[in-house]
C-alpha cells in the first residue's frame, strides 16, 4: 500500500493494458498448470508463493474499463450516433469485461463471476452511457450466472442446503450453522477479544470466510456493528475522493475500487448470515489469504495516490 501510493498516477494509465493482459495470462495458466486447493483449480503455484489471478482481476477489469472510457468516453457517450453509442458505449466494454469472467467461469468459481460482473456493469453504467443499451447485456449476464448456478450440481448442492441447513447439519449445512450458532453466542458485547470457542474445530475456514462470524462471537453485535461502520466510512470517503478526481481513469477506478469492497462486505456478510447460498467471499482487510490482502492494499494505495490529485481542501 505504502509503495502503491507512492507511484503518479499517470503509471497506472500507461500500464493498465499490460496488467489486464498479463491478467488473462494467468488466467489461462490456472486452467494450464493451476493446482487444486478446496475441490477448486484456482490457483497457480510459483515456488512457495502461490497466485489467485482472480483476485488480481477484480482490480484490472475496474483499471481496463477505465482506460478505455478515459481514451474513447466520446463515442461510447455519443447518443446522437446510436451504433457508436452501441459499439463503443456498451459492445466493447462488456467484451473487456467478458473476457476475464468466461476465463473464471471455466474455474467454476461463481461468486468470483458474480463479482467481476457487478463492479464491470457498475463501472460501466456510472461512465455515463445510456443504461438501456446496457440492460440487455445485464439482462443476458442474469440469466447466464441463473443457469450456471441452477444447472451446475455444485451450485445446485449450495442451493439446496442454503433453503435448509439444519437438514445436513453433518455436511453442507454445518459451516453455515456453526457460524450462526457463533453470531448468536456473541450477543450484545461478545465473549472478548481472542476468546472466540466455536473457531475450534466447529467454524470451518475461521480465519478466511467465516471470519465474520468470528468477530461476532468474540466482539458482540456492537462490535459487529462498529466494523461494518468503519467499512461504510471507507466507502463513503472513497466515493467522495472520486467525485472530486482530476479525470475519468482516475474516477472510475476510485469508484470501481471502492464498489468492489462494498459489495465483497455486503456479500460475506450475507453468506456467514444464511441470508444467499454459502459462497467463498473474502472479507478485506480481515480474512486470510495472500493475493486477496495484497490486491485490497494495492488498491488502497492508488486510491491514496490519486488522491493527491483530487480537489480536495485540505
Amino acid at each position: 500500500m505504502l509503495v502503491a501510493s507512492r507511484i503518479k498516477p499517470e503509471f497506472y494509465f500507461k500500464i493498465t493494458p499490460f496488467l489486464y493482459g498479463i491478467t488473462l495470462i494467468l488466467l489461462l495458466l490456472v486452467l494450464a498448470v493451476g493446482f487444486v486447493g478446496n475441490g477448486a483449480q484456482r490457483w497457480i503455484s510459483i515456488g512457495p508463493l502461490t497466485i489467485q489471478p482472480s483476485e488480481i482481476a477484480k482490480m484490472t477489469i475496474v483499471m481496463m474499463l477505465a482506460y478505455y472510457f478515459s481514451k474513447w468516453g466520446k463515442k461510447a457517450l455519443d447518443i446522437k450516433i446510436k451504433k457508436n453509442a452501441f459499439i463503443y458505449g456498451t459492445f466493447i466494454p462488456c467484451i473487456i469485461m467478458g473476457i476475464p469472467i468466461v476465463l473464471v467461469m471455466l474455474q467454476k468459481h461463481l461468486s468470483c463471476i458474480i463479482i467481476l460482473g457487478l463492479i464491470g456493469l457498475i463501472v460501466i453504467t456510472v461512465s455515463g452511457i445510456d443504461t438501456k443499451y446496457i440492460a440487455g447485456f445485464t439482462a443476458l449476464g442474469g440469466v447466464g450466472v441463473t443457469c450456471l448456478a441452477l444447472f451446475t450440481d455444485y451450485t445446485k448442492d449450495r442451493i439446496t442446503v442454503w433453503q435448509a441447513p439444519e437438514k445436513y447439519k453433518l455436511t453442507g449445512g454445518w459451516q453455515t450453522l456453526q457460524g450462526l450458532m457463533a453470531i448468536g453466542s456473541g450477543g450484545l458485547f461478545g465473549r472478548g477479544f481472542g476468546k472466540s470457542i466455536l473457531k475450534y474445530c466447529y467454524v470451518s475456514e475461521p480465519a478466511n470466510d467465516m471470519i465474520f462470524a468470528i468477530l461476532c462471537e468474540e466482539l458482540g453485535f456492537l462490535g459487529a456493528l462498529f466494523i461494518i461502520l468503519l467499512f461504510a466510512l471507507l466507502v463513503v470517503r472513497g466515493y467522495k475522493i472520486s467525485v472530486l478526481a482530476e479525470n475519468v481513469f482516475e474516477r472510475l477506478v476510485i469508484f470501481g475500487v471502492c464498489t468492489k469492497i462494498a459489495l465483497q462486505v455486503l456479500l460475506n456478510i450475507a453468506v456467514v448470515t444464511n441470508t444467499i447460498p454459502n459462497t467463498g467471499i473474502s472479507l478485506p482487510f480481515f480474512s486470510y489469504g495472500g493475493s486477496s490482502l495484497i490486491m485490497i492494499f494495492f488498491e488502497i494505495g492508488m486510491i491514496l495516490s490519486f488522491s493527491r490529485n483530487a480537489k480536495i481542501t485540505k
